[in-house]
């Protein structure tokens, strides 16, 4: 062979081996990114070419897939979608999946590689592939409650129910709401409503319940006080708090009232502090602590820390650097103080389970398309965050501000209750912005306590005068109504 025809057969066999390599590359490195890129359709026409499986409420799915004509066989639909909407996310045939539709959506595609085995067998014998099931630790009595009082308020707000001893998460309810099902599939005029609700003035696609923070108000004052009581700062609920009215903050000439005028407020103890909702004995609180001290505790129930139910929600904030006047604001749940719903029901729920804190969590179980189980979750510690001594006085200062207080809207005959009211300011110009409205409460068993409740409600676009703006009389009746859901089963 002469040098030519050498050098030709050299360059096609580097072409050739350059070719393997590429292919090779393609087939075994960039195999997953590439059936898992956006803009790869036919993955997404083989995804949507079978059922997906369900998400469960109380053992009844809450979804379901209908046949649909195009290259998409079938897509997602809802029942009572914007109930639930804050919970199941949405999975749309063009916006991609959120929340436990996307957490789990190789599950509920039947895709994840602990179904390998069904994948499989389903190959071998020709079977259409099937998805699993994520069932839920959602109430549907508690759901719907929380839904329908926030509803029937006409209200943006939230509603986040706890089960304190295990952290099961038994509603997480948010509104205004939108339907997942409208927007479903591919269709332009979806993709137009999907277009509306984001441009939505009310922004009913945020996850106020979990993904949303506000300053908390005086329902932060349950940590104060428990904060207080564990490092000794001030030796019992019933020792009075030399704190005058108005409160003038520290190094400041900024005096700070409270809301009831009439109140005892003057020097009150943390207990009729709560029961009256005392600005001045909280901010001194706070004052006496200083903000490690302060920071510390909020970080035991759950501030400063990513949360995942498994949904990823929004960090909770007890911020590092304060002065003193700002760590005094702290006391009352304003300043820079920031929290979920999710958050504030956890503090109540740690504080009605005696001090102990539990990682709040969404789902019971995944299941396979032949039901068999997949993986169970069970309750996790995240904190003892105060001792139970310290936890069961503030419980008896909760009791009394339910009985003899500002909760008084959330008593249930015959069952023990807990609570706390709070108003919240916000805004450039508190003076202009119409607050916040805050509830949490318990409700208390023999055998402990059943459900921890937090309500926000923000009155902005409420027909209601300002002074009709109160955690009491807005929060206070939707905890009841969630507390007497989960009660009665």
């Amino acid at each position: 062979m002469n040098r030519p025809l050498r050098h030709i057969a050299v360059f096609c066999g580097v072409l050739v081996l350059a070719l393997l390599v590429r292919a090779t590359w393609v087939q075994f490195v960039q195999a997953d990114s590439l059936a898992n890129d956006d803009n790869n359709r036919r993955v997404k026409i083989e995804a949507f070419s079978y059922p997906r499986g369900n998400i469960i409420v109380g053992g009844k799915p809450i979804t379901d897939s209908v046949e649909t004509t195009g290259d998409f066989k079938y897509k997602r639909v809802y029942k009572e979608g914007p109930m639930y909407a804050p919970i199941t996310g949405y999975a749309s045939q063009s916006q991609g999946s959120t929340f436990l539709e996307g957490v789990y959506k190789d599950i509920l595609s039947g895709k994840d590689d602990k179904l390998f085995l069904k994948r499989a067998k389903d190959i071998l014998t020709g079977e259409k592939p099937r998805g699993g099931d994520v069932l839920t630790t959602i109430s549907e009595k508690a759901q719907r409650a929380a839904y329908k009082s926030l509803t029937d308020l006409k209200a943006k707000g939230a509603v986040v129910a706890l089960e304190p001893g295990t952290g099961k998460i038994l509603a997480m309810a948010s509104t205004p709401s939108y339907d997942p099902s409208v927007f479903a599939g591919s269709s332009f005029k979806e993709g137009d409503r999907y277009t509306a609700l984001i441009k939505d003035k009310t922004k009913p696609m945020n996850n106020r319940a979990s993904l949303e923070i506000y300053p908390p108000g005086s329902t932060f004052k349950i940590l104060t006080a428990a904060a207080a009581l564990e490092h000794g700062v001030v030796p019992d609920i019933d020792t009075p708090v030399q704190a005058p009215v108005p409160y003038t903050l520290p190094n400041t000439t900024t005096k700070v009232g409270n809301d009831i005028a009439s109140a005892p407020c003057a020097n009150a103890s943390l207990k009729v502090g709560m029961q009256w909702s005392c600005n001045n004995t909280y901010l001194e609180a706070a004052n006496r602590l200083g903000k490690d001290k302060m920071r510390e505790t909020a970080e035991k129930f759950g501030f400063n820390q990513k949360l995942f139910t498994p949904v990823r929600t929004a960090t909770s904030g007890y911020p590092e650097k304060l002065d003193k006047p700002q760590t005094a604001l702290t006391g009352m749940g304003q300043g820079s103080l920031t929290s979920t719903p999710l958050q504030m029901a956890m503090v109540v729920a740690g504080l009605a389970n005696n001090g102990k804190v539990m990682q709040p969590y969404l789902v019971e179980e995944t299941r396979g398309p032949d039901l068999s189980t997949i993986e169970k979750f069970e309750p996790k510690e995240l904190n003892q965050a105060v001792s139970e001594d310290t936890a069961k006085k503030v419980q008896q200062m909760m009791e009394n501000t339910a009985e003899n207080g500002t909760a008084k809207k959330a008593l249930i005959d015959g069952v023990k209750v807990g609570a706390k009211t709070g108003t919240a300011q916000h805004g450039a110009d508190v003076r202009d912005e119409r607050p916040y409205a805050w509830f949490v409460s318990y409700a208390k068993q023999d055998n402990g306590s059943p459900v921890a409740v937090a309500v926000f409600v923000d009155p902005s676009d409420m027909d209601i005068p300002r002074s009709e703006i109160a955690g009491g009389k807005l929060g206070g009746p939707i905890a009841k109504k969630v507390m007497e859901a989960v009660l009665s089963k």
